[in-house]
């Protein structure tokens, strides 16, 4: 086997088909899970009760070079937005010939503050012209390829459950990693939920599942995920602290009919596993979990 490495700095990954022939896969790299993380950071510091060490991952993110010793937030973030400012610059601005760098950035933050929220270039286009700036709908989605192509956001199509359909309006955009919003616009307790929703994203491609928001009539389930024959639920909640939440969070998946698992993931104290045949689990032993 010949295994080829690089960055994007020569050809991006949809480039590579005409420069290689033959039999060739390509493996997309992701930035450590937070299984991975643990075992990376026993390798080289001291490690905490998994829990706590969730929540230094969901702030500090997955890149390894930031996990070989003990940083502040504000050296981890300048190392962080070093690394988007370079791949802004050079597999983007530089290799398109951008002019607007401007109105990238304006996209850019409207991106990264809306993770998690469903939207759709003109939804963007419409934004930008309350806000005084004009571009029109073709340009930001051609913004919009060219940050997924240079792997900042990655796409998350909706799925109509009951249809059993791809749909193609209001998608969803997740960051490669969740430090790139924190070391762009800062950290702000307020897009965690935001983020770990991005987090359980990142984990289900990275095991291999196909993943899609699910629309189920009006209401929204959070990732319906493929992989093969097998299909999973999740909905994701920091904290459900009243019961019409709860009804919400649970009751969505109660209306799925069919019986594939279903997880509702959280991060505050719950009692009891179970609710009605849906999982409930907290979203870091999720994420360590070997069941799915």
């Amino acid at each position: 086997d010949v295994y080829v490495t690089g960055s994007n700095s020569r050809m991006m990954s949809s480039e590579i088909s005409t420069y290689l022939t033959g039999r060739y896969v390509s493996f997309r790299i992701y930035p450590l899970s937070f299984s991975e993380y643990l075992d990376f950071r026993k390798s080289y510091t001291e490690v905490d009760d998994h829990y706590r060490e969730f929540s230094r991952y969901v702030k500090m993110g997955g890149f390894p070079a930031l996990q070989l010793q003990e940083y502040s937030l504000s050296s981890a973030y300048t190392a962080v937005r070093d690394i988007y400012n370079s791949t802004i610059f050079m597999d983007i601005v530089k290799r398109s010939q951008i002019r607007k760098v401007d109105q990238l950035e304006r996209v850019v933050k409207y991106v990264f503050s809306n993770i998690g929220q469903t939207f759709s270039a003109l939804t963007l286009s419409k934004y930008l012209k309350s806000q005084n700036r004009q571009m029109d709908p073709e340009t930001v989605y051609s913004y919009l390829n060219k940050l997924e192509s240079a792997y900042i956001l990655h796409r998350c199509q909706r799925y109509d459950i009951k249809g059993k359909e791809i749909l193609k309006t209001q998608e969803k955009f997740y960051l490669a990693d969740p430090a790139f919003r924190f070391s762009v616009l800062g950290y702000d307790e307020n897009a965690v939920a935001s983020m770990l929703e991005n987090i359980i994203y990142l984990e289900l491609r990275h095991r291999g599942y196909d993943v899609y928001v699910g629309k189920l009539d009006t209401a929204e389930i959070d990732f319906v995920a493929t992989r093969l024959n097998e299909k999973i639920y999740i909905q994701i909640a920091q904290q459900i602290r009243r019961e019409e939440t709860e009804r919400r969070e649970y009751g969505n998946m109660l209306s799925i009919a069919d019986n594939y698992p279903k997880y509702v993931l959280r991060t505050d104290v719950f009692e009891g596993g179970n609710y009605e045949g849906i999982r409930t689990m907290h979203v870091a032993d999720f994420l360590l979990s070997e069941e799915y």
